[in-house]
């Protein structure tokens, strides 16, 4: 099974996968950037890192993440949002056990970089959880 599905996905398709899942990570950072980005980024990254299936595989391959250094959150929200749509729309055709993995994942990456911050999340990083789940719903 974990060489079918990883053999099924493109180049094209695991740079979009990788880009969606750190990208919600640097969304979160960037929301949370009146706390510690990078400790947000690291403990999502961490999160990351431990998926399984054949989304831990694809995330786990070496190699640069380009789009995720934008000059701006919306730039970078512009390039997040639609690539985690698109990962949930592609896994769901392929597999949707994995795309199920895949969106459990980042929401486990998402919850774990809002853990760095005292108390409860502020409205900006709410906002920006409500900005990913919905980007991942609507794959």
């Amino acid at each position: 099974m974990a060489i079918t599905i990883t053999s099924a996905l493109t180049d094209q398709d695991k740079a979009t996968l990788r880009t969606a899942a750190y990208g919600a990570v640097s969304l979160m950072a960037a929301a949370g950037a009146a706390g510690s980005p990078h400790r947000i980024a690291t403990r999502g990254s961490i999160a990351l890192c431990s998926a399984t299936g054949q989304v831990g595989y694809v995330l786990a391959e070496r190699s640069k993440i380009g789009g995720l250094d934008g000059r701006s959150v919306a730039e970078l929200a512009d390039r997040v949002l639609p690539a985690l749509t698109e990962t949930m729309r592609l896994l769901g055709r392929q597999d949707p056990s994995e795309a199920d993995n895949f969106r459990a994942t980042v929401l486990v990456a998402v919850e774990e970089s809002v853990r760095t911050v005292k108390g409860e999340p502020g409205p900006v990083m709410t906002e920006m959880i409500r900005k990913i789940t919905a980007a991942l719903d609507a794959g």
